[in-house]
């Protein structure tokens, strides 16, 4: 990769992008419909650049404390300046929300624009976060409504009124991202001074076990996403050391819990597709660091 694409996408996590991706299939199949091939493009492409663009908001807004405590991170070794990656992360925000009022426009459904509604509720959820999360424990909570918030902005481009399961999967991705947050935050598994993050993380394959009671392909993902977290974990009772690793493994799981309440709803093979996308992500992450 040459220089300014090498820091680009280092700037963007892009390796993480296709558990978004996969994020998207998840809240269309919960909302009960698959999109049409267009849709799909453009709700994928629009998910695409808000997560690219609260990366980069966040490695724009962190830069003074990066300069302590991360200075190889692009910005405090002076690969590029803070203003060009603001312009860059509002550009792309801006972008992502112009696609979605793209799709709204293009459909046929009646009250087709609560993407576009809900698109703005994530892109203020960055911003936010991007602000506050070093500051405040709260953080943790609001990035987790930022991924949540990415079922409803694909929901929202499918349906106009969202059923049970988008409710029940946001929440079940909602403690995911807060556990893993909350376990990255752990000194030492052995050492373990509260044990409430490893109790949430039972909860999202339970969750997708109960949506998926009546489909082999959802309660096998579910089971999967066990195995994977335990694999995942396993290696922070050895050392802090291993914490980036782990956590970059856990933020791959997100799209084994797609894969889950995706077989849940009763789409095997595209189940079976965002299951992969695990494993792309993990392949991904070897070039481009995920955390």
């Amino acid at each position: 990769m040459t220089g300014r694409l090498s820091v680009a996408v280092r700037l963007g996590r892009v390796s993480n992008l296709p558990t978004v991706w996969t994020n998207a299939l998840a809240g269309a199949a919960l909302a009960g419909r698959i999109p049409e091939a267009a849709t799909l493009a453009l709700l994928l492409l629009s998910l695409s650049l808000f997560y690219v663009a609260g990366m980069y908001l966040n490695d724009a807004f962190d830069r003074d404390i990066d300069a302590r405590e991360r200075p190889e991170r692009p910005i405090p070794s002076g690969q590029v300046t803070a203003a060009t990656v603001f312009v860059a992360g509002f550009t792309m925000l801006a972008g992502a929300l112009l696609l979605l009022a793209v799709e709204s426009a293009g459909t046929a459904r009646t009250d087709s624009w609560g993407a576009v509604a809900w698109g703005f509720a994530l892109a203020t959820a960055i911003v936010v976060y991007d602000m506050i999360h070093k500051k405040t424990s709260v953080g943790v909570f609001v990035m987790a409504a930022c991924r949540a918030l990415t079922y409803a902005v694909a929901a929202a481009a499918v349906v106009t009124a969202f059923a049970l399961p988008v409710a029940v999967g946001m929440g079940a991705l909602f403690i995911y991202v807060v556990a893993l947050t909350a376990v990255a935050a752990q000194e030492n598994l052995a050492r373990l001074r509260h044990a409430w993050p490893l109790a949430l993380l039972a909860a999202p394959p339970a969750v997708a076990l109960w949506l998926g009671r009546d489909e082999p392909t959802g309660v096998a993902f579910a089971v999967l996403l066990v195995g994977w977290l335990v694999v995942s974990l396993r290696p922070l009772i050895k050392s802090r050391a291993h914490v980036p690793q782990a956590v970059a493994r856990m933020i791959a799981g997100i799209s084994l819990l797609d894969a889950a309440l995706i077989g849940g709803q009763g789409y095997a093979l595209l189940a079976t597709a965002a299951a992969l996308a695990t494993v792309l992500t993990r392949v991904l992450q070897r070039s481009v660091p995920g955390t």
